[in-house]
C-alpha cells in the first residue's frame, strides 16, 4: 500500500485519470491540480491549486505523459485555466521526492538536475514501451483503415524501425495478411525480422524500397524519409509517421507530391486511453512501492 505518501498529479489527460484512481486505491494521499472541469469525479482526491506550498507537501510529482514544454506549461485538457511549472516549484519539493513523466524535455530535466531531484521517464522503460506499443499498432492501423481504399490484406507495407513499437507494428500488419517489409539498421535487427517472416532490407536502401509501397509506417525519429525518397514513392501511398514529434518525414514536399502523410505521436492516449493509463499507473504505483519498501530499510 501507499499509506502515507502524498502524491500531487498535474494536468494531463484521460490517462491520468487511470493513474489518480489506481493510487488513491492504493491508499495514497492524492492531490490533483489542472482537473477543475470534472466536477463530480475521482473521489478521495483533494483539488488544490498549484503552489509552492503544495510542492512543499508532495513527495511524488506526476506529470503528463509528455511533461512540460520548454516554457514549463503543462497540458491539461480538464482545466479552464493554464498550468505552468516554474523553478520554484522544482526548488519546493522536498528531499528525496520524486518527479514522474512520460517523456522529459530538456526544461524539465535542467530543472531536475539543478535541484538534484530525482526524474523518471516512465515511456524510457523497456515494460512501458512494449504496452504502449500495443495501442500504438491498433491505432496505426485504425489511421491506415480510414485513409485508403484498399484493404491492408495483400498490401505492401513498410516499417521504419524494429525498436519496440516497430517490431509489434511489424507483427500486426502480418497478422492481418500483409506484405511486410521492415527497414532496419543492423545485421542482428534484419537476422530477427528474417526469422519472424518479414522482409528486412537496410534503411540506406529504402528509395528502392519505396517504389512499390502501399502503407509506410515510421518509427524512426529522424529525418529518414526525405524528399528523395517521397519523389520515388507512389501517390496512392499512405505514410503514418508514429515517431515523436516533429517525426521523420518531410510532411512540405509529400503534401507537394499528393501523398498522404500524417504525424501520429500519442497514440495509445488517443485510441485507448482507460488502457494506457492502466499501464501508466500499474508502473508507477510498482515504483513508489519499491521507492517506499527501500526508504523503510533504510532507516
Amino acid at each position: 500500500m501507499l499509506t502515507g505518501i502524498r502524491i500531487t498529479v498535474l494536468g494531463g489527460d484521460a490517462r491520468q485519470i487511470e493513474v489518480i484512481r489506481k493510487c488513491l486505491e492504493m491508499d495514497a494521499a492524492v492531490t490533483i491540480t489542472g482537473f477543475d472541469r470534472l466536477q463530480n469525479h475521482l473521489p478521495g482526491a483533494v483539488r488544490e491549486e498549484l503552489t509552492v506550498q503544495l510542492m512543499r507537501e508532495t513527495d511524488a510529482l506526476v506529470l503528463p505523459v509528455v511533461g512540460c514544454d520548454d516554457q514549463g506549461n503543462i497540458n491539461a485538457v480538464f482545466s479552464e485555466f493554464p498550468l505552468q511549472l516554474l523553478d520554484e516549484h522544482i526548488a519546493a519539493l522536498p528531499e528525496g521526492s520524486v518527479v514522474y513523466t512520460g517523456m522529459a524535455r530538456g526544461f524539465l530535466r535542467e530543472l531536475a538536475g539543478k535541484y538534484k531531484v530525482k526524474l523518471v521517464e516512465l515511456l524510457e522503460r523497456d515494460d512501458v514501451a512494449i504496452y504502449n506499443s500495443i495501442p500504438t499498432a491498433e491505432g496505426a492501423v485504425m489511421m491506415a483503415i480510414q485513409n485508403t481504399d484498399f484493404t491492408i490484406h495483400g498490401s505492401k507495407c513498410i516499417v521504419l524501425g524494429m525498436g519496440r513499437t516497430g517490431f509489434t507494428m511489424a507483427r500486426t500488419l502480418q497478422g492481418l495478411g500483409a506484405d511486410v517489409r521492415v527497414g532496419v539498421r543492423r545485421e542482428a535487427d534484419a537476422a530477427r525480422a528474417l526469422e519472424m517472416g518479414w522482409n528486412p532490407f537496410m534503411t540506406r536502401d529504402l528509395a528502392v524500397q519505396a517504389s512499390e509501397v502501399d502503407l509506410l509506417f515510421n518509427t524512426i525519429p529522424t529525418m529518414i524519409i526525405t524528399a528523395q525518397i517521397l519523389s520515388k514513392m507512389p501517390q496512392r501511398a499512405v505514410i503514418i509517421d508514429l515517431a515523436s514529434a516533429p517525426g521523420g518525414c518531410d510532411f512540405r514536399y509529400a503534401d507537394k507530391r499528393g501523398i498522404k502523410a500524417i504525424l501520429a505521436p500519442g497514440l495509445p492516449g488517443i485510441v485507448a486511453p482507460k488502457t494506457a493509463g492502466v499501464i501508466i499507473a500499474n508502473t508507477l504505483v510498482q515504483l513508489l512501492l519499491e521507492d517506499e519498501k527501500i526508504r523503510r530499510d533504510g532507516e
